[in-house]
């Protein structure tokens, strides 16, 4: 939750360093204009496999082994676009939600805040610089 005082800035109820309400409203916008493009662009893919998938389905007669596995390829490549752009997607809204919720800018392990930096490259980060690094290093 955000609390504004009388001057304008809005600040975390966790603490720190406040944003205007500018400043929220023009991070709401950046994260909706690209939901708004990976919407588009996962209804666009959904309809180039779905076309894709008519296609295949008609064309199967005379197939032989390789064209069945190229054409499984094929689909199985179509179906990961998919979950990527669904995943980015979902991202997203989790930020929009982190947002709204006061939430948006603190890393969600350790509790302090994510570098501006980070959040211009990355603005739905959920995680400092110093837990994403130790996350990655445990998982590999």
């Amino acid at each position: 939750m955000l609390v504004e005082d009388t001057s304008g800035v809005v600040t975390p109820l966790r603490g720190g360093a406040g944003r205007t309400q500018a400043d929220v409203e023009a991070i709401r916008q950046g994260l909706q204009e690209r939901y708004d493009e990976l919407k588009a662009e996962y209804e666009h893919a959904v309809i180039e496999t779905q076309q894709l998938s008519r296609a295949h389905l008609a064309d199967t007669a005379g197939d032989d082994d390789a064209d069945i596995g190229t054409k499984t390829s094929e689909r199985e490549r179509e179906l990961s676009v998919l979950r990527s752009i669904s995943e980015r997607r979902e991202q997203v809204e989790s930020a929009l939600r982190r947002l709204a919720d006061g939430a948006y800018g603190w890393c969600e392990r350790c509790g302090g805040p994510i570098p501006v930096e980070r959040l211009a490259v990355f603005p739905w980060a959920t995680s400092c610089v110093s837990c994403k690094a130790l996350l990655e290093r445990r998982a590999s």
